[in-house]
């Protein structure tokens, strides 16, 4: 019972306003910047390899892309500006993504070794195995594993409830349930040589296959 003049409570507590669709990819992309800028710091200060005073080659891209791109080691230009895909890579990649009708916001692209070392066999292990951080950080629908040295360093990681990618270039295969994988040539040994430019396309166009399937949501 209650008092006289005691105004009555609700039966039920009134709930919190529940957040909508937007809010909530605001709150998941808000992480997914911390994480990525702690994971930099993690690399800045990392002395597994033996880099000197150069500085290591960061991923770049959106925080939550779709497509992840994937390369085994950095060219000159990547690591003059310490950014994966700079240069003549990320311009090439620019104008297919317009051929494809991809959007380049849904990309995330990152190399396998970060520091600078004259000799890959130099690179920690610890190191390469970054890259899966950062496919847990970023959590693509596809992966893009550029060169057979970055579809052996993947298929090593062991990724968790992951399939090892055969080298079947062209061909959409399934990576996780949650994540497909593209192999294709090296872009950066495809740049020079007509030949291999025109496998280079042939096996990348699948993925503009893949994304005009791919539902806008």
């Amino acid at each position: 019972m209650r008092a006289k003049g005691q105004q009555a409570e609700p039966s039920k507590p009134v709930g919190q306003v529940p957040a909508t669709d937007d809010e909530i990819r605001e709150k998941y992309l808000e992480r997914a910047i911390r994480e990525l800028n702690q994971l930099t710091r993690a690399i800045q200060s990392c002395d597994h390899c033996p880099r000197g005073n150069l500085m290591p080659v960061l991923g770049s891209g959106h925080p939550q892309a779709d497509i992840f791109l994937l390369k085994y080691i950095p060219v000159p230009s990547e690591i003059e500006e310490g950014v994966a895909f700079y240069g003549r890579a990320g311009s090439a990649l620019m104008k297919s993504f317009k051929r494809l009708g991809i959007d380049p916001l849904a990309v995330y692209g990152t190399v396998f070794v970060k520091c600078p070392v004259g000799d890959t066999d130099l690179s920690a292990p610890e190191c390469r195995a970054r890259v899966m951080e950062e496919m847990a950080i970023v959590q693509p629908r596809i992966v893009v594993v550029m060169g057979e040295e970055a579809l052996e360093e993947l298929n090593a990681l062991g990724v968790p409830l992951g399939r090892e990618i055969e080298p079947t270039a062209g061909e959409i295969q399934r990576l996780t349930p949650s994540c497909d994988a593209l192999y294709v040539p090296d872009i950066d040994r495809s740049l020079d040589e007509e030949v291999a430019k025109r496998e280079f396309w042939a096996a990348f166009r699948a993925l503009g296959e893949w994304y005009a399937d791919f539902p806008p949501y």
